[in-house]
């Protein structure tokens, strides 16, 4: 069916773009202008949302991609979504389009002869309300739980169905290790297209869960003593000709040169890039040992307590890597820019990632403050790694990069100056 068709069919039409933050913007067009808006675009006030314009420089114009148009079909309503682009003026590309970082480190990479296929893990808990109360778990099952354990089945079946319908393919989905936490993994595809559908999974997880009287949440670590939700990234590398370059049969651990190369530019890279994988001040509460969250700048074979993990594969084509710092909270087109550009600074300057993690990572002792064997423990040592890195700055472009670090010493510096009940039940006595 022609879009014109479908365009008919849905109660309305939404624009999706992203903030810095990551988080979902929506514009609601008439569909009758879609053509027009396609054109020309359609204009709104960059100074309203965070980082993508000042008040004396506000105007932008957000341009839907015509091939990105979806039909998400809700139990009450058919919503017609195209992902944006933003543009400063007509046929100007804005600074500010997190987007546009991400089609750059991807045009560099192919022009270079590498190509990436992607699978990201999307991890989220559905609670009974949006206030945090005592009675917020949904169910108090575990890793791989059945029903009637895991209330959540019948929500994760109606993600996945819509989700289908856009054409949007599972691999698995499943309860995740902590109680009222939940996983679904989706067909590997190229880093654009994944960063996209996120945009889609996390707007309809929502939607599909308030119909089931439930509110989804994305923030990574919502509960003391449990597990975070992660946003894991699975990632290969191949030529034009898709061959996988990640795997060499006579390399230790069947891993090409390349391999060990992409790797090591993650590891060298990922204290200063920290802030855009765990982007958030409870990001950082994630990184705990024995909670499958990183906490070390490691890689492993197999071994989940690595930053880098190198999963078991099957056959030569799945050879892969899989990044275990992110979390869901943060922007996904700069989350999947700055692990590409890693790598690829990697190869660039012939490195090499050493020995794997032998053992658990958790057991390495931090006997410093500041220990850069390690990832940054709060936000503000992120922070401090962020705005040093040359390489960040280079890798977003100053516009965004100066937005970006400005957004988060302001979240910074709100904490830093809020107590808080527990300062309340440790100094109150003093």
């Amino acid at each position: 069916m022609k879009r014109r068709e479908r365009l008919k069919e849905v109660d309305s039409v939404k624009i999706f773009t992203t903030d810095l933050n990551g988080r979902i913007r929506a514009l609601d067009v008439n569909a009758e202008n879609i053509n027009r808006i396609i054109r020309n675009g359609i204009s709104f006030d960059g100074s309203a949302i965070a980082g993508l314009g000042t008040v004396d420089d506000s105007d932008r114009l957000l341009v839907p991609i015509p091939n990105s148009f979806q039909v998400i079909e809700l139990k009450k309503e058919k919503i017609g979504v195209f992902l944006g682009t933003i543009y400063e003026s007509h046929g100007v590309r804005s600074q500010s389009d997190p987007r546009a970082v991400l089609e750059r480190v991807l045009d560099e990479a192919k022009s270079a002869g590498f190509e990436f296929v992607v699978g990201p893990e999307h991890e989220f808990f559905l609670l009974t309300s949006e206030e945090f109360n005592s009675a917020v778990h949904t169910d108090m099952a575990g890793y791989f739980h059945a029903d009637p354990q895991d209330t959540g089945e019948a929500v994760r079946k109606s993600i996945i169905r819509i989700l289908g319908k856009c054409g949007i393919t599972f691999e698995k989905a499943h309860h995740e290790v902590s109680a009222s936490q939940h996983e679904i993994n989706l067909s590997p595809t190229d880093p654009l297209s994944a960063a996209d559908r996120t945009l889609l999974v996390n707007y309809v997880t929502k939607k599909v869960a308030k119909e089931y009287g439930y509110y989804a949440t994305f923030m990574p670590k919502p509960f003391d003593g449990l597990n975070r939700s992660a946003f894991h990234i699975h990632l290969s590398m191949h030529n034009k000709a898709g061959k996988n370059l990640f795997y060499d049969a006579d390399s230790d651990f069947n891993l090409s040169k390349v391999a060990r190369q992409f790797i090591s530019g993650i590891l060298k890279y990922a204290r200063g890039t920290s802030i855009i994988m765990a982007s958030t001040l409870n990001s950082y509460k994630a990184y705990v040992l024995d909670r499958e969250a990183p906490v070390a700048v490691g890689w492993g074979l197999k071994n989940r307590s690595s930053m880098v993990r190198v999963p078991y594969s099957s056959s030569p084509e799945n050879t892969r890597i899989e990044l275990r710092s992110p979390d869901p909270a943060g922007n996904v087109y700069l989350q999947m820019a700055t692990l590409i550009g890693m790598g690829m600074q990697g190869i660039k300057e012939d490195l090499d990632c050493g020995k794997p993690d032998i053992g658990s990572a958790y057991k390495k002792k931090q006997k410093r403050a500041l220990d850069k064997r390690f990832l940054p423990k709060s936000m503000f040592e992120a922070l401090m790694e962020a705005e040093k890195s040359k390489f960040l700055k280079d890798l977003l472009g100053d516009y965004i990069h100066d937005n970006y670090i400005a957004l988060k010493m302001a979240e910074w510096e709100e904490f830093r100056t809020h107590v808080t009940p527990m300062e309340h039940k440790k100094y109150l006595s003093i």
